[in-house]
C-alpha cells in the first residue's frame, strides 16, 4: 500500500508521475498536484534534494489526498527525514547509498512506519563489479536487484516495489520479463529518458506496450521531456488500449483521393475538445462515406465527410446529413448527448 493505493495483486496498473519542482515549492506543487490528479495521477513523486524538501511533506499532505513518494539519491539522511515527515513511499537506488548501515537505518525507519520502498535498478548506474561481469544487460540488472533484495529480506523487510529501467526499449522489456520470473514483488514499469513528446511517445508506447502485453506491471510512469499532463494522457491511452483504463479514443482515417472536405482542421479541433472535455467514448472522423460508417462502426459517434457536407453516425448507423460548416458542432452535440 502506498498511502491508500494498492500496488500489485490486482488487474490494474496504477498511473503515476513526478513533479518538476522540488518538494519545498509548496504552493506551486499543490496547484500542480491538483491539475495532475484531474489528468489521472494516482501517485505523485517528488525529488527530495535537501531537508527543506523533506519537511515539505506535511504541508503538502495536509492539502491533498494523493499518495506522495520521496525520491532519494545518495543521502540516506534525506530518506530518514522524508519518512519522519510522512512520505507514503520512498524511492531509492541502493547502489548509490554506499554504506550498509545507512541502508539499514532506512529499512528500520520504513518498517516502523509501514512505508514501502521502491528499489530502482537503472541500466546506467549498475555496480561496477556487476557491469564488469555481465555488461549492461538484463542479467546484470537482475543480479543487481538480487543483491539488494537479499539485503532487504535479510532485515525482514518485504514491503518492496522493484523497477528495471533503461533508455533502451529492448533492454527494458527483457529486464522486466526476467524480473517477473525472478521476484514476487510489484513492478514499477517505465522507459527512462524516453525523450520529447513526439519521440518519447513512440519509445514509451513500444516499450510499455510490450511489457503490458506480457501481463506485467503494477504501476507505471511515462517519462517525457514535456508537460506532466502529457505523460498521464499517454499513460491512460496505453492502458486503455489494453482494457486497463477508461479513456476516450479518436479514430481518424488517413485520407485518400476520395477526400472531398477539409478534414484535418476538424480533426485538430475535435482532438483539442476531447482533451479538454474527456469522454469515455470512441469518436471517429472519416474521410468519406464509402467506408466511413462501416469501417468505424464500433465508434460511439462519428462523422464521414463528403463534398460540402458529412454524415453523422452512431455505432455505424447514419443519423443525418450535416453541412460541412456545422460538422464540429454536430459532432460535439452528439458526444455530449452520449455522455449523459
Amino acid at each position: 500500500m502506498v498511502g491508500n493505493v494498492q500496488l500489485g495483486g490486482q488487474e490494474k496498473i496504477v498511473l503515476q508521475t513526478m513533479l518538476e519542482k522540488p518538494a519545498k515549492e509548496i504552493e506551486e506543487n499543490l496547484a500542480e498536484i491538483a491539475r495532475l490528479q484531474d489528468e489521472g495521477a494516482e501517485i505523485i513523486r517528488l525529488a527530495v534534494t535537501d531537508t527543506l524538501d523533506a519537511k515539505a511533506f506535511p504541508k503538502l499532505k495536509a492539502k491533498t489526498d494523493v499518495p506522495l513518494v520521496a525520491d532519494i539519491h545518495f543521502d540516506h539522511r534525506l530518506a530518514l527525514a522524508a519518512l519522519d515527515c510522512g512520505a507514503d513511499k520512498i524511492r531509492i537506488n541502493p547502489g548509490n547509498i554506499h554504506k550498509k548501515e545507512h541502508l539499514e537505518e532506512i529499512i528500520r525507519a520504513a518498517k516502523e512506519k509501514g512505508v514501502p520502498i521502491r528499489i530502482g535498478i537503472n541500466a546506467g548506474s549498475l555496480e561496477k563489479d556487476i557491469e564488469t561481469s555481465f555488461g549492461r544487460s538484463p542479467k546484470a540488472m537482475i543480479e543487481s536487484a538480487k543483491r539488494h533484495v537479499a539485503f532487504f529480506e535479510s532485515r525482514s523487510f518485504r514491503d518492496i516495489v522493484l523497477s528495471f529501467k533503461a533508455s533502451s526499449v529492448p533492454l527494458t522489456i527483457a529486464a522486466n520479463m526476467l524480473a517477473a520470473k525472478t521476484f514476487p514483488y510489484p513492478l514499477h514499469i517505465g522507459i527512462s529518458e524516453a525523450g520529447t513528446l513526439k519521440g518519447g511517445t513512440v519509445t514509451s508506447s513500444l516499450g510499455l506496450g510490450a511489457i503490458i502485453h506480457q501481463g506485467l506491471g503494477d504501476t507505471m510512469r511515462v517519462s517525457l521531456a514535456a508537460d506532466r499532463a502529457e505523460e498521464l494522457r499517454l499513460g491512460k491511452r496505453i492502458l486503455a488500449e489494453f482494457g486497463l483504463a477508461q479513456a476516450g479514443k479518436l479514430i481518424v482515417c488517413p485520407g485518400c483521393g476520395r477526400l472531398a472536405y477539409d478534414m484535418r482542421p476538424l480533426v485538430e479541433k475535435v482532438e483539442v475538445y476531447l482533451e479538454e472535455n474527456p469522454a469515455n467514448l470512441t469518436v471517429a472522423i472519416m474521410g468519406c462515406a464509402v467506408n466511413g460508417p462501416g469501417e468505424a462502426k464500433e465508434a460511439d459517434v462519428g462523422i464521414a465527410g463528403g463534398k460540402g457536407e458529412g454524415l453523422l453516425f452512431m455505432k455505424g448507423e447514419v443519423l443525418k446529413k450535416v453541412p460541412e460548416e456545422r460538422l464540429f458542432e454536430a459532432l460535439v452535440e452528439a458526444i455530449e448527448s452520449r455522455k449523459k
